[in-house]
Order: C-alpha cells, then sequence, then structure tokens
C-alpha cells in the first residue's frame, strides 16, 4: 500500500537541482565525519557566523525577564505594535519616507514575508518576474500559490537587464522581486538601475491598467562593502514592498522574525495590508514569534561590525584568483558567484561534484537559475578559506570526466 504524497513533492524530492544548498550541507557533515573538520573545506550554507551584538543580547536577558501576566499571550497577527512602530522607524530612516506602524506586518522570517507578500497578490497561473540569477526558494514560493516565476537573465556583471524584464512582463504580470544585495552574487542594484525599473514598472502599469508590485528582499541590506550603499525604493515607485529579516545583519537566522513594509504612498495600502496579514496567518504561522519581536523592538539598530567578512571576501577573491576561476567581485553580503572553467562548459553540476571531490562543498548554479556558475558563501572561518587554496587550484586545473 502506498500512500498520496503529490507528484509535484516526489518529482522535486529527486530532482538534483531542488534544495541543493541543503543537501550539500547534509553532505558536509557526512565528509567531515570521514575525513576531519578541518580537511572538509564548507562554502555550502549562507549561515551567518557574527555572534549577535551585545545590544541583542542584552534585550533578550531584558525580555526574559518580563513574568508579567499575558507576557506569552497571542497578539494581533499582525504583530505588537510596538514592534511594528520600531520597524517602521528602521524603514523610515532607509527608504527616506515616513513610515508609520500601519505599513508593516511582523512575519516568521523574510521567507514568510516574501510568501505572504506574493499570496495577497496572486491568482492561480498569474507570475512574479524575478532577475536570474535569484534564490532558489522564490519559485516554491510562487508555485505555493499557484503561480508561475519568471526568471529574466542579468547582464554579465549581474546588472538588472530592465529592457528583458520589460518584455517579460504582460498581463498575467502580478510582482517583480529584486533582492540587493543579492544571493547568490552579492551585487547591489544601482539607484540608476532602480530609477530604470520603476518607470518601466510605471509605464507598464499606466499602459495596462494594473501596477505589478515591486517585492524588494533585503536581508542583507547592511552587509555592504567598499562604501556601497542600498539605494531606497520608496521614492520612486508606490508599489514597493519591502520584506527583510533579522537573520544575517543581527546574525539570527535560527530566530524566525522579519517583516513587511510597504510604501506609505501606495493607494491601495490598506487592503495590500489586510491582505498580507491574512495571507500570514492562515499559511500556518498565526503570527511571529512574540519574544523575538520584543527583542528586535529593542534592538534592530545594534552597530554591527561586518569587516570580517569583508576580510574573507578579499581572501577568497585571492584563492579564486590563483586558481584561475572567474567572478564578479560581491558589493554585499557574503557570497561569491563564480564561472565554471572552460573545460567544463556551463555544467555547474559536473565541476561541483569535482570539487567535491577535492573536499569543497558549494551549490551549483542550475539551482539558482543560471547555469554554469557556482555559489560560494564565504561566512566561514578565515582558516576554511585560506587552507582551501591548492584544492580549489586543483579543481580548476582538472580536466572533466
Amino acid at each position: 500500500m502506498f500512500g498520496m504524497i503529490s507528484e509535484y513533492f516526489k518529482n522535486l524530492l529527486n530532482d538534483k537541482t531542488a534544495s541543493a544548498i541543503r543537501k550539500m550541507f547534509e553532505e558536509g557533515k557526512i565528509l567531515k565525519a570521514k575525513y576531519g573538520e578541518d580537511k572538509v573545506y564548507d562554502f555550502s550554507l549562507g549561515n551567518p557566523d557574527l555572534d549577535p551584538p551585545k545590544e541583542v543580547l542584552d534585550a533578550i536577558k531584558e525580555v526574559a525577564q518580563d513574568q508579567s501576566h499575558g507576557a506569552h499571550a497571542y497578539m494581533s497577527n499582525a504583530g505588537y505594535d510596538s514592534c511594528r512602530a520600531a520597524m517602521a522607524q528602521k524603514e523610515s530612516q532607509e527608504q527616506g519616507v515616513k513610515v508609520d506602524a500601519s505599513c508593516v506586518i511582523m512575519t516568521v522570517g523574510a521567507a514568510s514575508a516574501i510568501s505572504s507578500a506574493i499570496k495577497a497578490l496572486i491568482m492561480p497561473g498569474e507570475e512574479v518576474v524575478v532577475p536570474s540569477p535569484f534564490f532558489a526558494e522564490y519559485t516554491h514560493y510562487a508555485h505555493n500559490h499557484g503561480g508561475v516565476l519568471v526568471p529574466v537573465p542579468t547582464k554579465k556583471d549581474f546588472s538588472l537587464d530592465v529592457d528583458a524584464i520589460k518584455a517579460a512582463l504582460n498581463k498575467k504580470t502580478v510582482a517583480v522581486i529584486i533582492n540587493s544585495p543579492n544571493n547568490p552574487t552579492g551585487k547591489i542594484y544601482s539607484a540608476a538601475e532602480i530609477r530604470e525599473l520603476c518607470s518601466a514598472l510605471k509605464e507598464f502599469g499606466k499602459a495596462n491598467g494594473r501596477y505589478p508590485y515591486l517585492i524588494c528582499d533585503e536581508p542583507y541590506r547592511s552587509i555592504v562593502y567598499d562604501g556601497a550603499t542600498v539605494p531606497p525604493v520608496f521614492p520612486e515607485y508606490e508599489y514597493a514592498v519591502i520584506v527583510t529579516s533579522f537573520a544575517k545583519n543581527l546574525s539570527l537566522p535560527g530566530e524566525r522574525v522579519g517583516y513587511i513594509c510597504v510604501n506609505p504612498a501606495n493607494p491601495e495600502k490598506a487592503e495590500f495590508v489586510a491582505a498580507a496579514t491574512m495571507a500570514f496567518r492562515i499559511s500556518g504561522c498565526v503570527n511571529a514569534p512574540a519574544f523575538f519581536q520584543k527583542v528586535v523592538a529593542k534592538s534592530w539598530n545594534a552597530p554591527v561590525d561586518y569587516s570580517s567578512y569583508l576580510k574573507r571576501r578579499d581572501l577568497l577573491m585571492d584563492v579564486l584568483d590563483n586558481a584561475g576561476i572567474e567572478y564578479v567581485r560581491p558589493q554585499g553580503a557574503f557570497y561569491i558567484f563564480a564561472k565554471v572553467p572552460p573545460a567544463f562548459g556551463d555544467d555547474d553540476t559536473a565541476f561541483v561534484e569535482v570539487l567535491e571531490k577535492n573536499l569543497i562543498l558549494c551549490a551549483p548554479g542550475k539551482g539558482f537559475g543560471m547555469k554554469g556558475y557556482f555559489r560560494i558563501a564565504y561566512c566561514v572561518p578565515e582558516k576554511t578559506i585560506v587552507n582551501s587554496r591548492e584544492a580549489f587550484y586543483k579543481a580548476a586545473h582538472s580536466e572533466r570526466q
């Protein structure tokens, strides 16, 4: 006798590119047990390794001491008013426009924020456009609600190809997702690119009577290098929405707290907030974790020193330069999206297998919507990067089997 597991998930679980990052992470545990931790160079998972700042730890202690009645009770599905107000203050600073608490919905990390925003907008068969390469889970977030993700290739330096995005827009398009700094490339979309994209969305909306939402996925906003900044989107487009979390900037990935913030200038702001709140509630989440809503409300603006990520980026670029592996210099986040050596053509799966034989674990580019590349997450100990030098060189100079 067999149960009725869906055909979609059967196919997904047998797809080598599906959940490639997590699969590689699990493979890493096996290899480390066999060869030893220091002999395996695991660049598979974007798991921030900085400790949370002191202000966050102090807030955790303070909130943990609260023994008042109802401290662990339900709150409004959109979150505590005090926490929503704190996030509105954060977005007011980052976006350069006045944002109030009514624009904010607290969520279980950025993942549920994106999923809920899409669910609030989409009908079965409608489309979400995304520049490629992109965070692999976007495909599932769209599919979860009967939607279709439409990848659009970026330019060679991973900047936006707005003409290509314009060509992909049609009457089924409900949203465009951008992720800046980008996972997997570390690319920051410039103010000029954002203006050009927003202009294209306005032009499309005016012609078709429906303005696609611009969903801006920004968990890496604070992790930037070389004086770079992430430009605001609210001043450029009424239908912009920020989705983010504190997983990366405050090193709290396991605590699962994030939020949605809609542009206060959106003419359907109240309707969108109500729809996204219900979408979040009926996803099974109900509300964001009470404890960490209180924590981030007290510590969201804690200063963090990201210079160790910068140092590791530069160390890794030196390792790749030595191996002759091509890449685009990351402007933020903690990833390099590197090109597969010429001997492998665009077969990133084959090259990732060669890397694994040399005890290097990276994620194939196919999983991010772009063949011929592989992602290296450098939020790892410096010694992992430095000691991988010979292994990268050897892999890069291997012949395709």
